[in-house]
């Protein structure tokens, strides 16, 4: 179940400071200019207008037709109750969701034309002078801090978005560069054991092969035991070159593990099985479906957790992934989620993804 975070407990507390606002015309103590019911029309409109556009998840179209939607029933609900006391606020609150959903200087525009709207409602009230002049510029200064603020800090969260995802691609391309690094170490000492040891070894077979078939009984028996144990000594090198030829150059446990670790704003948990053996293709292969996997939560699932498992099944090694973010009705594969199945395909696997409770995914690939 997914924990309730800071931006949900904040929009609970702008739903009821809004609600707050408007009680004085909601408990029948100030009457509108138009009937009521149309007043809690107009109300309600505003509310959920901001809340659709609050939705990251929907089309951006969407999202600006119901901001421009917010904004016209807020100085509708704004116009007909002058005498609602702090019922601006609501504009204030529209305001603050533009920084989500329009370009600054539209947010500038919309910031003037509400402080117009609420210089006509409260002059129609208090008349002109001096306190309706510091009121309006009151609720135009809460306007533009909030403006501001909320742009910062939608900023803020886009750049530790980036440096997330930079910090992931690293760790996958350290991990892989390691593997490479220590893979071309071992090719580089299999060949120095083969073509030196092994070469020497070979000349030193053939030489007391020879020397078994020349005179001299005494020393046939000691040309046996060498040609024995030049023999064995020659088969220890080459079982010794083909395991550095063909063992894993890197850790699968640990590489998966380095991809998750210390991701800002996402707790990442890796289980890898013991029984679990890959070689250096899948696990080049599994790495680089993880580091997918992370990046692609942190850019459109809005998670707060993570979990990939990593089992043996039979043949077949398994790969689920799971977090606890907003999911997807429909999942439309990317370039990302593409390049997973194309990667998997080419070692034999393949991969499925469910968006209906959180993200999911599931892979496969074939044991070697």
């Amino acid at each position: 179940m997914r924990r309730i975070g800071l931006d949900e407990w904040s929009g609970l507390a702008m739903l009821v400071v809004c609600l707050g606002t408007a009680s004085p015309v909601m408990l029948g103590l100030v009457d509108p200019d138009v009937p009521t019911l149309v007043w809690v029309g107009l109300f309600l409109t505003t509310l959920v207008t901001v809340l659709v556009a609050a939705v990251d998840t929907i089309s951006a179209t969407l999202r600006r037709v119901a901001y421009g939607a917010a904004v016209v029933a807020g100085w509708g609900v704004v116009v007909t109750a002058p005498q609602a006391g702090l019922l601006p606020v609501l504009l204030v609150v529209v305001a603050s969701i533009g920084p989500e959903v329009v370009r600054l200087p539209t947010n500038f525009v919309v910031i003037a034309l509400n402080t117009a709207v609420i210089a006509l409602a409260l002059g129609r009230v208090n008349g002109g002078g001096f306190e309706l002049v510091m009121v309006t510029a009151f609720y135009a200064l809460i306007q533009l801090s909030t403006v501001f603020s909320l742009a910062a800090i939608r900023r803020e969260k886009h750049l530790r978005r980036q440096l997330a995802r930079t910090h992931v691609d690293l760790q996958a391309a350290t991990v892989l560069l390691a593997g490479a690094a220590r893979t071309a170490e071992r090719l580089r000492i299999s060949r120095e054991l083969h073509d030196l040891i092994g070469h020497q070894l070979t000349v030193l077979t053939l030489e007391l092969e020879a020397a078994r078939h020349r005179p001299g009984d005494t020393a046939l028996g000691h040309v046996e035991r060498a040609n024995r144990v030049a023999r064995d000594v020659l088969a220890d090198v080459r079982t010794t070159v083909g395991a550095l030829r063909v063992g894993p150059a890197t850790d699968l446990a640990e590489a998966l593990r380095a991809i998750g670790r210390d991701v800002p704003g996402l707790d990442v948990s890796v289980e890898v099985s013991e029984e679990v053996e890959a070689d250096e293709e899948q696990t080049a292969a599994l790495v680089r479906t993880v580091q997918e996997i992370v990046t692609n939560t942190l850019r459109h699932a809005g998670a707060r957790e993570l979990w990939i498992a990593v089992t043996r099944d039979g043949d077949t090694i398994r790969l689920t992934a799971a977090d606890d973010g907003q999911g997807a009705a429909e999942v439309v594969p990317g370039n990302g989620l593409r390049g997973i199945a194309e990667r998997l395909a080419a070692l034999g696997g393949e991969v499925a993804y469910d968006g209906r409770s959180g993200f999911r995914v599931r892979a496969r690939v074939p044991v070697r």
